[in-house]
Formats: structure tokens, C-alpha cells, sequence
């Protein structure tokens, strides 16, 4: 299927990858059979996963308290490296598709089966359908979005815009579901949607931002081949997405130089946490950095440095496959930045006219009991998780990181702190990892082993999953205040 009104002929230099079903130039065809990459991970070493999973019973604990599949995942195996924030994943998870709510079990799932088709997120959407199955949903809606009710149909105004524009959600979009007749979504119903649809635009980030490999049962499930859109593969070879071992990366990083990075990163932190106090700087400054960061992220190009696609060839010729299609409307519809070059009033969203914690956390408990509890213990664990450590140094307070890495992705979504410094994002976030968050946060489905291989060098991959939670958790957040803002614009 073409998307973004490209041609047959366009369409027609590409093929899918039989294996791992990415795009590929026919010019670049390169026949595959296995994949190279075996354990939950295309991007961590099977080992890593597996020691910390063979130490921790806890995560076995878990998964038999709140797994909705009964089992452990690759998605679980991957997030048990923080087994803390692991626990408020899988309570939130567990509590918004299998405890008391607004909406019908079968919905829910298939909710996160039109979430996760957003983003062309072909684990989510296979572990939902046969989730959905499970629960008594009717095999007919797997068929596509006209086979559902028209009041599930209605919802995909404001998945798409969720998922790739939030910003643009007003009270009108939520006026048009609550106010439609006999197929009117109730308040709580939609809250409980708009909960599901962010969770699972959010996690899309986390499977394609951890190369989360597909489940190992063989075969088809459903009709559904068993795929991930990114899992490493031998066709990425034709796409120089190679595996870098350190004998092939050394020519470009080498040990001395990510070393130096490091250290560099350190003093930068240290200087920033010791200047806090003196820095007089004025709210006008402030504004006037966030104005120049939100631009900058204009420029912030995913791909960009690899040498896969040009991007403009990929963004307009991408084929969405057949099983993920026939859960969406409008595929062409995605990511814009907000701030786009030329124009002059920039929308920005001020944090302290609507936050989390004093508007976001009261209306969204009101209106779906419990699940606002649930969401912030998750949001807090995730930004105030540290080891204090990074690579190979001890004792670090790395608070200044994580905040850097949480405000920027707000940042690119139009969400401004009047009391942050966005300076520092700039001391902090080296180029790749910008490259890195913009893509896992905003395309991930075009996120790549070497975007992943070319940040931090120096860190653990326990290090790199934490970052990938902060992405999560934070781009959920941003959905989630967009969304509930214009609900309570509705409301007065």
C-alpha cells in the first residue's frame, strides 16, 4: 500500500524484506533466511538479558502477578534490567486492559491494536490480536477498521493526532465523540481510550527504540506473520545498518575518543550542578533558549549520518504492509514538527498553565478511577530512577541528565518549562543522541542498530533501556497533557 499519495511506479523500485518485512531499494535486493540476531533484543546481547533475568526472581514474580500474555515477553525480558520501574509498568499495564473500567475488554485490545498501527508496530499489534481473540473479540474486526463499530471507527481522528501531532487536539475533536448520538463515547470511556492510545503510541517507542526482536513461536498467528518492522537483519547490510562489533566500529569511535566523551559529559554535568546557584539568568533568556532549542530540533533529522535512505525518499515512499494498513486511516498522516521553519508564533504548550501533577492527575483519576495513581507512580519511577552511576564511574548524580533527556523530548512536542534552562539540553545531548530521541520519540519505526550504537558508547546497554523508558514515559506524558487539556476545555 502506498502512503502519502506516491505512485504504482514510485512503489514499484521498492520490495519487502521477506524475513523482517522493512523496505527495501530493489536496486539494493539481498536474499535473507534467518535472522542474525537470536534472544529479546536486536540491539543487546542475549547474555546481558538473560543473566539479569536469571538473577532477579522478582521479575519472575511479576510477570505471574500482572503479565497479560502469562509469560515472559521480550518487551518484559528487556525492561527486568530496572526491575523497579518494571513493577509500575506492569500494574499500570495490567490495571488499564484487565481490571474494572469504562470500556469492554475486547475494545481495549483492540485499541492498543489501532495504537501500535500508528507507527507500523507489527509485535504490539500481533500480541493484542491474539489478546483480543482470548477475550472474546469478534475474529470479523481483525479484517480492518470497516468491519468495527462505527464508534471504535471514530476514535482515529484523535489516535492519529495523538500519535504523530498532539498539539493539534482541541476540544472539538473531544465535542465530535462525546456528542455523536447512539455511537457517543461517555467521558470516562474516552478517557480510558485516550489512556490506551498514548500507553501504546509511547511503547511502539520502546520496541522500536530497544530493537525488540518478535516472539519466538514459529510460523503464522492469526494471519499474521510474526514480525517486527525493526528487528536487525541481513537485508540491513544492503542498507549499511551493519552489526558493529568493535573491529568494525574502531575505524569511526574509536576507545579513546568515546572515552574522552565521556569524561567530557561528566565535567559538563559537574559544571552545570555547580553553577545552579550563581546563574542569574532572566526569564526572557530562558524563553528565548527554548525558543532557539525547539527550533534547532527542526534540523535534528532522523537518518541523518547513516547512510541508509535519503530521507525524503523514504518518508515519501514508504509501503505499509497489508496487516498493518487495515487498522489505520490516513496513513500518510505523521510526525510534523511543530515548529516549522518561517513562521513566526510558535505554538508553545506552558507546563505551568496545565500540569500533570495539579490539573492532568485529578481529572484523568476523576473520570477513570485509580489509573491516575498508577500513571504517576510510573511517571515518578521512571525520573527518579538512578543507580548513580554512568559507565564505569560510581557515586554520580545524574538528575540533570535525566531531566535533559525528559525535557527535550517535551521540548519537540511544544511543551515548555518556564523554570528549565534549555541550555543544558544542549551541554547534555550530544548530536547523535539527538538524532537517537527525535527518532525513537517521533518515527520509530525508522530506528536503527546504528542510531542505537552511535551514542553513549561508553554505556551499558542497561543504561541505553533507562533512556528508552525516560522517551517512553515522557512522550505518554505529553500525549496525555494535550489530550486531557482539551477535555478540560470541554468540561468549562
Amino acid at each position: 500500500m502506498n502512503r502519502g499519495g506516491s505512485s504504482a511506479s514510485a512503489s514499484a523500485n521498492y520490495l519487502l524484506c521477506t524475513n523482517c518485512r522493512k523496505v527495501l531499494r530493489k536496486d539494493k535486493r539481498i536474499r535473507v533466511s534467518q535472522p542474525l540476531t537470536r534472544g529479546p533484543s536486536a540491539f543487546i546481547p542475549e547474555k546481558e538479558v538473560v543473566q539479569a533475568n536469571t538473577v532477579d526472581a522478582r521479575t519472575n514474580f511479576l510477570v505471574e502477578e500482572y503479565s497479560t500474555s502469562g509469560r515472559l515477553d521480550n518487551i518484559t525480558q528487556v525492561m527486568s534490567l530496572h526491575t523497579q520501574y518494571l513493577e509500575s509498568f506492569l500494574r499500570s499495564q495490567f490495571y488499564m486492559l484487565r481490571m474494572d473500567g469504562p470500556l469492554p475488554l475486547p475494545d481495549r485490545h483492540y485499541i492498543a491494536i489501532m495504537a501500535a498501527a500508528r507507527h507500523q508496530c507489527s509485535y504490539l499489534i500481533n500480541m493484542h490480536v491474539d489478546e483480543f481473540l482470548k477475550t472474546g473479540g469478534i475474529a470479523e474486526w481483525l479484517n480492518g477498521l470497516e468491519y468495527v463499530p462505527r464508534r471504535l471507527r471514530n476514535l482515529n481522528e484523535i489516535n492519529k493526532l495523538l500519535a504523530h501531532r498532539p498539539w493539534l487536539i482541541t476540544k472539538e475533536h473531544i465535542q465530535k465523540l462525546v456528542k455523536t448520538g447512539e455511537n457517543n463515547w461517555s467521558l470516562p470511556e474516552l478517557v480510558h481510550a485516550v489512556v490506551l492510545l498514548a500507553h501504546y503510541h509511547a511503547l511502539a517507542s520502546f520496541v522500536f527504540g530497544s530493537g525488540i526482536n518478535p516472539e519466538r513461536e514459529p510460523g503464522v498467528s492469526n494471519g499474521f506473520r510474526l514480525i517486527s518492522v525493526n528487528s536487525f537483519c541481513v537485508c540491513d547490510l544492503a542498507n549499511d545498518n551493519s552489526i558493529e562489533n568493535a573491529s568494525l566500529a574502531g575505524s569511526n569511535f574509536g576507545i579513546v575518543d568515546s572515552l574522552g566523551e565521556l569524561e567530557a559529559l561528566m565535567e559538563r554535568m559537574k559544571r552545570l550542578q555547580e553553577d545552579r546557584g550563581d546563574d542569574e539568568t532572566t526569564r526572557e533568556e530562558m524563553s528565548t533558549r527554548f525558543e532557539k532549542e525547539k527550533k534547532e530540533s527542526l534540523f535534528v533529522v532522523p537518518g541523518e549520518s547513516f547512510h541508509s535512505f535519503p530521507h525524503s525518499d523514504f518518508e515519501d515512499d514508504t509501503i505499509i504492509t497489508a496487516d498493518v494498513s487495515r487498522y489505520i486511516e490516513d496513513p500518510g498522516f505523521g510526525y510534523e514538527d511543530f515548529a516549522r521553519r518561517g513562521e513566526e508564533h510558535l505554538p508553545t504548550f506552558r507546563a505551568q498553565d496545565y500540569t500533570w501533577e495539579n490539573h492532568g492527575f485529578s481529572l484523568v483519576n476523576r473520570l477513570y478511577s485509580d489509573i491516575g495513581h498508577l500513571l504517576d507512580e510510573k511517571f515518578r519511577m521512571v525520573y527518579n530512577l538512578t543507580y548513580n552511576t554512568m559507565a564505569t564511574h560510581e557515586d554520580v548524580d545524574t538528575t540533570t541528565l535525566r531531566r535533559a533527556l525528559f525535557n527535550y523530548v517535551h521540548c519537540m512536542f511544544g511543551i515548555r518549562y518556564d523554570d528549565y534552562d534549555y541550555g543544558e539540553v544542549n551541554q547534555l545531548l550530544e548530536r547523535s543522541l539527538k538524532v537517537y530521541i527525535k527518532t525513537v520519540t517521533c518515527y520509530p519505526e525508522r530506528t536503527t542498530k546504528r542510531m542505537y550504537d552511535s551514542y553513549w558508547r561508553q554505556f551499558t546497554h542497561s543504561e541505553k533501556v533507562h533512556v528508552n523508558l525516560l522517551l517512553m514515559e515522557a512522550r505518554m506524558q505529553a500525549e496525555l497533557l494535550y489530550a486531557l487539556r482539551a477535555i478540560t476545555r470541554h468540561l468549562t
